[in-house]
């Protein structure tokens, strides 16, 4: 590793009422988390030295997150086992660590590595809603572009690239849950419940978005997909 430094890769859940925290309050809490473990961590050099931490992509406040993920280095070695068992103990179950594992520092950064993000989106509704839904996304899916107004600005998103797959919809305890997989660039991604709010426009049993959840996060690697850890 260089300069004696070792490049530990964490993936972290982000859940119940926690999912209302910004990025940078969830950046604060997982470097909390590091400290009370005792983490031999990284600092960086220069005029206002801090922890050295990077992270993928930010969840949009009020998303929950499954599998998330933060690059942190340390100034010596530690299992990452051991790592993992600390960070679980120094954070609230609804933030903790639940993998880690070391990287090689030729790996690309996470917000440049990650493409795709998957989601799952739950709706109020029964049956009649999951047919109608999914008829409804089919439409809006092959109109090919998608307007979205977000803090008054407007970006209209070309489907065939925003979406690499067709959403999914399913039933779960009383409720529809869409699954949304989109792309992630340098102009930002598709809000899956943007999605899910215009198919439900065209819906006449209107069905309300209750959550949103990202449930992975990939790499493109080659033309193969896995994740980041």
């Amino acid at each position: 590793m260089a300069d004696g430094r070792f490049r530990l890769r964490v993936c972290y859940r982000k859940a119940g009422p926690l999912r209302f925290l910004s990025h940078l309050e969830t950046v604060r809490a997982c470097e909390r988390s590091i400290r009370r473990a005792h983490v031999p961590y990284a600092v960086t050099h220069g005029f206002n030295p801090h922890m050295k931490i990077a992270f993928g992509p930010a969840l949009p406040v009020g998303t929950a997150g499954e599998r998330e993920y933060y690059d942190v280095w340390l100034e010596s070695y530690v299992p990452a086992a051991e790592v993992l068992s600390a960070l679980a103990r120094s954070a609230r179950p609804e933030i903790a660590a639940i993998g880690a594992v070391y990287v090689s520092e030729h790996e690309p950064s996470l917000t440049k590595a990650i493409a795709i993000a998957e989601y799952e989106v739950e709706v109020e509704g029964g049956d009649a809603l999951q047919a109608s839904l999914r008829d409804s996304l089919v439409s809006v899916v092959a109109a090919g572009v998608l307007s979205v107004e977000h803090k008054g600005k407007t970006k209209v998103f070309e489907l065939a690239t925003a979406l690499p797959k067709e959403p999914e919809v399913r039933s779960s305890r009383g409720r529809v849950v869409v699954t949304v997989t989109v792309r992630i660039g340098e102009r930002g991604s598709l809000r899956p419940d943007a999605l899910v709010n215009a198919a439900l426009t065209h819906v006449a049993d209107h069905g309300r978005v209750v959550s949103v959840t990202r449930t992975d996060l990939f790499v493109e690697d080659g033309g193969s997909v896995r994740r980041p850890l």
